[in-house]
C-alpha cells in the first residue's frame, strides 16, 4: 500500500521549500523502495527551487542520498531489503546510442521509476492514491522519508560507511572527483589548477591527488575555502580576489600553466581564466553549471594556437554501478576524506536555511540526516 512520508517541496518559482506530506507508492517492474538515512544539500536543489532547471512545478527536491532498499518491485534483481545504497541520478538504460557503443557513462535516457510520487494535497487521487505529481530532483527526490527510484539508480555499497558521508557521492563529490580523473584524465606528475573550492571542487583536488597530481593548485576568493582545499590535498592555494589567478598559476609552474584546469565554479570569467591558465596543448575541463543566459568569447586563433582539449565533465563521466564503490571503498580505507565534507547535518525542516548558508559559502555541504 501506499507510505505517507514527509518531505521537502518547492511548490512554486522562487519561495521558500515546505515540509510536505507525499504519498510514495509500492515498488512497480524494476522499481525499488529505499528508506533514505541522509541526503546532501546541493545548489542543483538550489536551482530547482530558484526555476534554472525547469518549471515542473511542485518540485521533490534531494538527490545526494544514502539509505536501505525496504522493498524491492517486480523483476528486480541484484537488490534485497536491507542492502545499503547510494542513490545515483545516471542509471543507464542499456539501448541508447552511447549505451549500444559502449559509453554507459554518457547515457542519454537514464531510467527512472515508473510510477509518480504525489502530493497528498485533498485533490483529484492518482492511481498511487495520492494528489499532485511531484517532479523528483535529478529523478531522485530524497529530501524525504522514503523514495522511490528505479533499481539502476541504487548502487550497492558498503555498509559501514557513515551515511551522510555516503550519500555526498551520490552528486557532487563524484562530479568534482571525476572531472579530474575520467574527464580530466589527471595522472602521475601532472600539475592541476582547480578553480572554485565549494564541495565540487574540494572533490576535485581529492580526485586529482588521488591520481598522482605533483601539484595541485586551489583558486578562490574566500580565504576559508582555501583553507579547506588543503585538507583535500591541495598543496598551493591562490587567493583570485587581489590576485590575477592565471598569472599565480603560472608562476607556480615555471611560467607555463597547468596541465589540466578544472572550472568548478562555471562562469564567464572563471572559464576563460581557466583556458589562459593552462599549459600550451593542456586540458580544461568545465563542471560547474553556468546560467543558461552566459555568453563566452575568445578570438577564434586562441582557440586554435593554444592547442589542447575543452571538455565539459557531465557527472564526472562516471558510471555509477563501478565507481560508487570504489570510493566507498577509498573513504573506508582512509583514503578519501567524505567526512571533511559534512560541515552539518540538520533536519528535513532546515533545508531553507542550508540553502542560505550554502550561498554564503559558509558550509561545503549541509547534510539532512533522516
Amino acid at each position: 500500500m501506499p507510505h505517507e512520508v514527509h518531505a521537502v517541496v518547492a511548490a512554486e518559482h522562487g519561495a521558500p521549500v515546505e515540509l510536505r506530506t507525499i504519498v510514495v507508492p509500492d515498488p512497480g517492474p524494476g522499481d525499488v523502495l529505499v528508506a533514505v538515512r541522509a541526503c546532501g544539500v546541493c545548489h542543483t536543489d538550489l536551482h530547482y527551487r530558484d526555476g534554472a532547471i525547469g518549471d515542473a512545478f511542485p518540485f521533490l527536491l534531494g538527490h545526494e542520498a544514502a539509505g536501505v532498499i525496504e522493498e524491492v518491485g517486480p523483476g528486480v534483481t541484484g537488490l534485497a531489503p536491507g542492502d545499503f545504497v547510494v542513490l545515483a541520478w545516471r542509471a543507464p538504460c542499456g539501448a541508447c546510442r552511447s549505451c549500444r557503443r559502449g559509453r554507459p557513462w554518457y547515457c542519454f535516457d537514464s531510467v527512472n521509476a515508473g510510477r509518480p510520487m504525489t502530493l497528498r494535497d485533498g485533490t483529484s487521487r492518482t492511481a498511487s492514491g495520492g494528489g499532485t505529481p511531484l517532479t523528483p530532483a535529478l529523478g531522485i527526490g530524497a529530501f524525504a522519508e522514503k523514495t522511490l527510484v528505479a533499481a539502476g539508480q541504487a548502487v550497492k555499497v558498503d555498509p559501514h560507511a557513515r551515511p551522510e558521508a555516503a550519500g555526498l557521492i551520490g552528486c557532487g563529490v563524484m562530479a568534482g572527483y571525476g572531472a579530474a580523473v575520467h574527464t580530466g584524465a589527471v595522472g602521475s606528475g601532472d600539475t592541476v589548477a582547480v578553480i572554485g573550492c565549494g564541495g565540487v571542487g574540494s572533490a576535485a583536488i581529492a580526485g586529482a591527488s588521488l591520481a598522482g597530481a605533483r601539484r595541485v593548485i586551489a583558486v578562490d576568493i574566500d580565504d576559508r575555502k582555501l583553507d579547506g582545499a588543503t585538507r583535500f590535498g591541495a598543496t598551493h592555494t591562490v587567493n583570485s580576489r587581489g590576485t590575477d589567478p592565471v598569472e599565480a598559476v603560472r608562476g607556480l609552474t615555471g611560467g607555463h600553466g597547468a596541465d589540466v584546469v578544472i572550472d568548478a565554479v562555471g562562469r564567464p570569467e572563471t572559464w576563460t581564466q581557466g583556458f589562459f591558465m593552462r599549459d600550451l596543448a593542456g586540458t580544461l575541463v568545465q563542471v560547474g553549471v553556468p546560467d543558461p543566459d552566459m555568453r563566452v568569447e575568445l578570438p577564434l586563433i586562441d582557440l586554435f594556437s593554444r592547442g589542447g582539449a575543452l571538455k565539459s565533465s557531465w557527472y564526472g563521466d562516471c558510471l555509477p554501478s563501478r565507481d560508487f564503490p570504489v570510493l566507498i571503498d577509498r573513504y573506508l580505507g582512509g583514503r578519501l576524506d567524505l567526512d571533511g565534507f559534512v560541515t552539518e547535518t540538520i533536519a528535513l525542516d532546515e533545508v531553507e536555511s542550508a540553502f542560505d548558508k550554502m550561498r554564503d559559502g559558509r558550509v561545503l555541504r549541509s547534510v539532512v540526516v533522516i
